[in-house]
């Protein structure tokens, strides 16, 4: 036998659905009076909301989805961590979503979910500019690690993080750094490309670019002999799992990390601490950029109000440890 619905209790409350629907899911938009009376009917029939008829009658979800461009990278589980916890601190669900380094299944996974969620916070988005704007016109949309005019954003202040790299290894006395380029879709790759450059320009150093590369291990081989090739004194590789990987490589022909070559990568994931030698990485408040664009989102999906889109950049960290040394 079917239980009671909200045609039910809205009956007996003498209300509208909506009303019972908003004394549920958005209780200060209903006068205490009517609340309670809502409540108290409810509970006399037994009522349990429907979550997926609340969400029809309000158009709200009460669901974010996060996507991000490799979930085995360990860089995002600061991310996610900080997501999830904004999200559950407002009583949201947050649902993960995997993009595997590719806008084509990025786009399927999001369209997928279009219709059962508030908005999505894209972390790192493979997807072209125009695919980003036809997802915001569909809901909310806030980007982590990508920025575009008109959406709003999330990045860490690689300006000022690049440039504290270059003065570091300027400070060993390098002459030359070659940076080991992230896949040719990425936001980052080309913004942190551009801004060692300037940094280098700026401070006297040489610079120049090689890949792009899978931000993957196993691609460090490659690019660790890339490198060498170069004649370069220091590398500074696209994340840590490259950086990491190049380390191997480097040790596997004989090169001493780091004093025939400086290392330095970006994020500062758990790893970059356990490796031999420690790698010398930037990194930022990760958990603190989950956390702010889940607010983003619901600020934005709460309103309904398109207005100017807001940029968050939060600060950066060099974490100093073996992989750096001085130039011969």
């Amino acid at each position: 036998m079917p239980g009671p619905t909200i045609y039910d209790v809205a009956r007996e409350a003498g209300v509208a659905t909506s009303t019972v629907s908003r004394a549920f899911s958005d209780p200060q938009r209903v006068g205490r009076a009517t609340r309670e009376r809502v409540l108290q009917v409810a509970a006399e029939l037994d009522y349990r909301p429907n979550p997926h008829a609340r969400a029809l009658l309000s158009g709200r979800h009460h669901t974010v989805a996060m996507v991000v461009s490799d979930i085995t990278n360990p860089h995002y589980f600061e991310l996610i961590r900080g997501a999830e916890s904004r999200a559950r601190s407002s009583g949201y669900t947050l649902v993960l979503v995997n993009g595997e380094e590719s806008a084509r299944v990025e786009m399927n996974q999001i369209q997928r979910l279009v219709s059962s969620v508030d908005g999505f916070v894209l972390a790192a988005s493979r997807l072209p500019d125009d695919e980003l704007r036809q997802v915001a016109s569909q809901r909310p949309v806030v980007l982590v690690s990508r920025e575009l005019p008109g959406l709003a954003s999330v990045v860490l202040d690689h300006d000022e993080g690049c440039r504290h790299i270059v003065e570091h290894l300027g400070s060993l006395g390098h002459r030359e750094l070659v940076y080991l380029a992230g896949p040719r879709e990425a936001w980052m790759a080309a913004k942190r490309w551009s801004a060692l450059q300037d940094a280098a320009h700026d401070l006297g150093l040489g610079a120049r670019r090689i890949g792009p590369f899978t931000p993957k291990v196993s691609q460090g081989g490659a690019a660790a002999d890339g490198a060498l090739n170069t004649g370069c004194t220091a590398i500074v590789a696209h994340n840590d799992l490259l950086a990491i990987g190049v380390m191997q490589r480097l040790a596997e022909r004989g090169v001493k990390v780091p004093e025939d070559m400086s290392v330095v990568g970006f994020d500062d994931i758990f790893a970059s601490d356990l490796c031999t030698p420690s790698l010398t990485t930037l990194g930022g408040v990760h958990v603190d950029a989950g956390r702010t664009a889940v607010e983003l989102l619901m600020e934005a999906a709460g309103s309904g109000v398109t207005g100017e889109a807001p940029r968050v950049a939060l600060p950066t960290e060099l974490v100093l440890r073996r992989s750096t040394g001085p130039a011969d």
